[in-house]
């Protein structure tokens, strides 16, 4: 990108990859953090995945993961190797949670929305507690603030991580027993599954979640780098959840553009009328 991102020597060979929920098509900013991911790939030589975080069955969206995967091959974006589901991990996130449970990070938490910290946090002391599996209950890993220890994102610089960033307790398993995005995440994106996470500034602060849960698990974080957010109109994040609308697969040169003007890269000159062609000149300017 344009602003000289720290490049690292890397022990492991560049891994990186692009990850959505199945939730619906993807949108303009969806495009943007996958076309990100792709350049940043492709441009250092590396492997570029795509993996379908399908860890919540209830929010997926019929035939969105066919939609995802042809809105890629639309724009150019092919991945390497097969595709990725993490609905097949659930074997390694259990070991996570045996591993922070023996080490006692882990608790079971009973707090319902109403029990809530205005932070989201356990309002009702559940870790001192000896709160019996056959209650209801959500798994909670504690926080030691004093042992954060801040990241130096690829664009945007030093992120130290701010008591507001990340709260004392948080989520790893939901009390109807689905895996938490932050202990998947965490698990799935340390190397040496993958080296380099490319995507957008929205997940700053999971970003700290998920590199405490890797400190806990003795996991090597990968090197993070996060793009900007793309807005409507109004001035709301694009999002599935508030309704953005589908790509329009049928001008892939149109959203590439737009998504590289967006990310302040070089203009492809109006010779670069195709896909491939479009792809070509970004991955060079990089």
């Amino acid at each position: 990108m344009n602003n000289n991102p720290v490049v690292e020597e890397d022990v492991q060979p560049y891994r990186g990859r692009f990850a959505p929920s199945p939730t619906g098509p993807l949108h303009a900013g969806s495009l943007t953090s996958a076309l990100a991911s792709f350049l940043d790939a492709r441009s250092l030589k590396g492997i570029w995945r795509l993996r379908i975080d399908d860890i919540d069955p209830p929010r997926a969206a019929k035939g969105s993961v066919e939609a995802i995967r042809s809105a890629l091959i639309s724009h150019g974006l092919i991945w390497d190797e097969p595709v990725l589901y993490q609905s097949w991990a659930s074997e390694c996130y259990e070991r996570a949670l045996r591993q922070l449970s023996e080490k006692g990070w882990l608790f079971r938490c009973i707090c319902t929305r109403t029990h809530l910290t205005a932070r989201g946090t356990c309002g009702q002391a559940c870790a001192d507690q000896n709160i019996s599996s056959d209650l209801p209950h959500s798994l909670r890993v504690k926080v030691d603030r004093r042992r954060l220890t801040g990241f130096e994102d690829r664009f945007l610089g030093m992120q130290t991580a701010a008591r507001a960033d990340v709260s004392e307790d948080f989520i790893v398993k939901r009390r109807d027993g689905l895996y938490a995005y932050q202990l998947a995440a965490a698990v799935d994106d340390a190397q040496p599954h993958f080296t380099h996470i490319v995507r957008g500034a929205d997940l700053l602060t999971s970003t700290h979640r998920q590199r405490w849960l890797q400190d806990l698990l003795a996991l090597v974080s990968p090197s993070y780098g996060h793009v900007p957010l793309v807005f409507d109109r109004q001035g709301h994040k694009l999002s599935k959840q508030t309704g953005a609308p589908a790509l329009n697969v049928h001008a892939p040169e149109d959203n590439l553009r737009a998504s590289l003007n967006h990310l302040d890269q070089v203009t492809p000159p109006t010779t670069a009328r195709t896909v491939a062609e479009i792809l070509e000149h970004a991955i060079a300017h990089w």
